[in-house]
């Protein structure tokens, strides 16, 4: 008796996400909306600030100045230091970092603690940015599929620019505290989920100072604050 040929197998469309990579990428765009959101939100809360600190105006602007400056001027080493260390574990290692500071803003009770956390808040966004980048270019297959993964993360991060003064005005009519805990809660999610879902690496061989370029990152951050 001849047997009735099998239906073919259905082939994946290698353009159509998986169930885990599209979670992946949703950590990764929580991420770069967490650091688009940190800049914005702080206009509406600075007034509260200023009168619970005793801030004047020309140290009040450093809130939102610090965090700049260390997230554009230490964006480059992320970079650098994704590539030669491991991109997930330099997004991981500064999550956490991003976390211990943007609560320690929180608790403030004086105008330096706090400037001092913004600052190094910022640092840890930029080391952040290019790897969680960096990480969906190498682990996504080029073509429409990545190209998509790169649009939506754009999206997302310029979506967190632009609704920052809509958080943080929500966040500041309970306290300006809030501002700097609610993405304290968001991040923690982002880093428990990131340590599941985004795929390990090969460990990268040992490296030595010389190859980060630690002088051209400080001389950029050095720079700008010398423009600000």
């Amino acid at each position: 008796m001849l047997e009735s040929p099998q239906p073919p197998l259905l082939e994946r469309d290698p353009d159509r996400f998986a169930g885990r990579e599209w979670a992946m990428l949703l950590v990764l765009c929580g991420a770069i909306f967490l650091e688009g959101v940190d800049v914005s939100m702080f206009g509406v809360a600075l007034p509260s600030i200023r009168a619970d600190l005793s801030m004047s105006t020309a140290e009040l602007q450093w809130v939102i100045s610090a965090y700049v400056l260390g997230y554009g001027g230490f964006m480059l080493l992320g970079g650098r230091a994704a590539d030669l260390l491991g991109r997930r574990r330099m997004f991981l290692l500064w999550l956490a970092v991003f976390i211990a500071f943007s609560g320690l803003g929180g608790f403030a009770s004086e105008g330096w603690v706090l400037i001092a956390a913004r600052f190094v808040t910022g640092v840890a966004a930029g080391f952040m940015a290019p790897a969680g980048l960096s990480i969906i270019t190498t682990t996504i297959a080029e073509g429409r599929k990545r190209n998509q993964a790169l649009l939506v993360y754009a999206g997302t991060g310029a979506a967190g620019f632009s609704l920052g003064l809509v958080v943080g005005g929500v966040l500041a009519e309970f306290s300006w505290r809030c501002v700097f805990f609610a993405p304290v809660i968001l991040a923690a999610l982002i880093l428990l989920a990131g340590i599941r879902l985004i795929p390990s690496e090969a460990r990268p061989a040992a490296r030595s100072l010389r190859d980060f370029d630690l002088t051209g990152a400080f001389s950029v951050t050095g720079a700008m604050l010398l423009l600000v």
